[in-house]
């Protein structure tokens, strides 16, 4: 079985360093001609039926494209969920729509890591990244990542804001936060 933390720190380490070989300005973004090889494009298409199960709130299929020591990484920091925690959560919806406007996959060996432009009427811009293994039953997603990309021209503000509102919490709410330096 493998292991949610090691994949991480792939994740962390490859996409950087391999990113740029998978640039391309479609969902379905694959090597440097924007072509999948056979193995990016079974992935690519995990990717397609979580948004779609996600809009349709069909959560049998939904997780059934996670391994089941998955991880989901939600935009709020407190947002750090296994599968069982998130199913919970996603069940009591009525589900969330992202159209991915962008995507690249980076594959090393039995693991792909993405990260994708996310479209959402709710929410505006969103950006997915994770990582996809190779199983029995094909690719599963191993870990997601939900976030927001902040322009840098309105970082400061936000994160001002951001600052602020962590103050006024009360301390057990901010335990599971990450302090900053």
């Amino acid at each position: 079985m493998l292991h949610l933390k090691p994949l991480l720190l792939t994740t962390a380490l490859l996409l950087p360093i391999y990113g740029h070989s998978a640039l391309a300005n479609s969902p379905q973004a694959g090597n440097q001609n924007g072509q999948l090889d056979d193995s990016q494009a079974q992935a690519a298409s995990v990717l397609d039926k979580l948004h779609i199960s996600a809009a349709n709130a069909d959560w049998d299929n939904y997780f059934s494209l996670f391994s089941p020591d998955a991880g989901f990484i939600g935009t709020d920091a407190s947002e750090y969920w296994n599968m069982v925690e998130f199913e919970q959560y996603a069940r009591a919806t009525k589900g969330w729509t992202y159209q991915s406007s962008s995507r690249r996959l980076v594959q090393h060996g039995d693991v792909i890591v993405f990260d994708e432009l996310l479209d959402s009427q709710s929410y505006g811009l969103g950006r997915g990244t994770g990582t996809l293994v190779k199983t029995e039953q094909g690719w599963q997603i191993l870990q997601y990542s939900l976030s927001f990309p902040i322009p840098n021209a309105l970082a400061p503000r936000i994160t001002d804001q951001i600052k602020l509102y962590r103050k006024k919490q009360p301390a057990e709410l901010n335990k599971s936060v990450p302090k900053s330096n």
